[in-house]
């Protein structure tokens, strides 16, 4: 049933009266290979590897856990946002970060899926000039087709210069932009596999978190307005995933057969931005303008946790692993946080070692934006 749980049909009759035990067993599989971007991805400014990968492709997965993951890496992605933060010190502000990876499963996995699968995972918002790049929530024309610029499909500025910036001074191999690494590569992958396996079905997977979930679409639609993926069924699976673009990408989206199944926790606010009070929900006086609106893609699986005291781990990735599997249309345990305080607190202790000498205004936009992340709010 592997295309039903990629989502030909829209994932009717998987979702409800509760979620089949096929798909939730797939998407706590995708949440845990995205959760592995987090574990890998070297906070130690001290390293050499600081605020890239910390591990090699071969032996990534193994090291953060995850040894019968059933895939091979085949390359790692780097993205820079065109965006430079006051008072940043020149190596962690406009560069290219590591992002997450390009991986192909494996022959045996291969058997056990029923297809062979190209999997892109993202992970969420980290260093400050990501999350400078998730406030700038104007919309502008994604014109990624330059043969069909399309200029009334339009995407979040900030996510768009993420996923075409450059940083071509890349230490790791991230030279050229995360668009055109990923194009690239899987382009390259479905290529390989209709070549050396002709008649093998292929499926093409996306999967991030926040932030990474707007990358993940954005390739997506890419992707196929491109028809680099030679009829290979193209699947988003967001987890606690912002609004990306306006009813003309979601219409668009639609059109080109993109599929996206978007985990959300109905207390998450991220799953609600941008477009908070203007969205596809608008009607009365304002529903002249939900054209204009950012618009949701795809089909919402609702999930229901809340822990007072800490509001953050209604957005944390591991939230989500723990709630698909035990049971995510229940409330379900928080999990344990890590020793350090999990990613966000290490996050926020990033961004206030760069603090230093800010003048007020510089100052006080680096604490909204720390107040931002704090709140889950990227």
């Amino acid at each position: 049933m592997w295309r039903q749980v990629q989502g030909c049909d829209d994932w009717e009759g998987l979702l409800e009266p509760g979620v089949h035990p096929v798909l939730r067993a797939e998407l706590a599989r995708y949440s845990e290979l995205v959760d592995a971007c987090y574990k890998a991805f070297d906070l130690d400014p001290a390293s050499r590897r600081y605020l890239n990968c910390k591990y090699g492709r071969e032996r990534m997965l193994e090291e953060v856990g995850m040894p019968g993951a059933g895939y091979e890496i085949t390359r790692y992605v780097y993205a820079a946002p065109d965006v430079t933060v006051p008072t940043m010190e020149p190596s962690t502000s406009g560069r290219g970060r590591w992002i997450g990876y390009v991986a192909v499963s494996t022959d045996e996995m291969t058997r056990r899926l029923g297809r062979r699968d190209v999997l892109v995972s993202f992970r969420g918002t980290v260093t400050p000039a990501e999350w400078m790049a998730n406030l700038m929530s104007s919309l502008e024309p994604a014109r990624l087709d330059p043969c069909d610029p399309r200029p009334d499909v339009k995407v979040e500025s900030g996510f768009l210069s993420l996923y075409t910036s450059a940083d071509k001074t890349c230490r790791f191999g991230g030279a050229g932009s995360c668009r055109e690494q990923l194009l690239r590569e899987v382009s390259r992958l479905i290529d390989s596999c209709a070549k050396d396996r002709p008649g093998e079905d292929v499926s093409v997977t996306l999967a991030g978190h926040s932030m990474g979930s707007a990358l993940a679409l954005l390739f997506a639609y890419d992707l196929a307005e491109l028809g680099l993926n030679r009829g290979a069924p193209v699947t988003v699976f967001s987890f606690g995933g912002p609004r990306v673009g306006n009813a003309a990408f979601k219409a668009r989206c639609d059109e080109l057969g993109v599929k996206a199944l978007r985990v959300a926790n109905v207390h998450d606010p991220i799953t609600k931005l941008p477009g908070i009070f203007l969205n596809e929900a608008t009607t009365g006086v304002l529903r002249p303008w939900r054209a204009s609106c950012y618009t949701h893609v795809g089909v919402e699986l609702p999930l229901n946790f809340i822990k007072v005291g800490d509001l953050a781990s209604v957005h944390d990735l591991s939230t989500y692993v723990a709630l698909l599997k035990s049971g995510g249309d229940k409330q379900a345990a928080a999990p344990r946080s890590a020793p350090d305080g999990g990613v966000l607190a290490r996050v926020m202790e990033f961004v206030g070692r760069q603090r230093a000498g800010a003048v007020p205004w510089q100052d006080a936009a680096l604490q909204m934006g720390g107040l931002v992340q704090t709140l889950g709010l990227i």
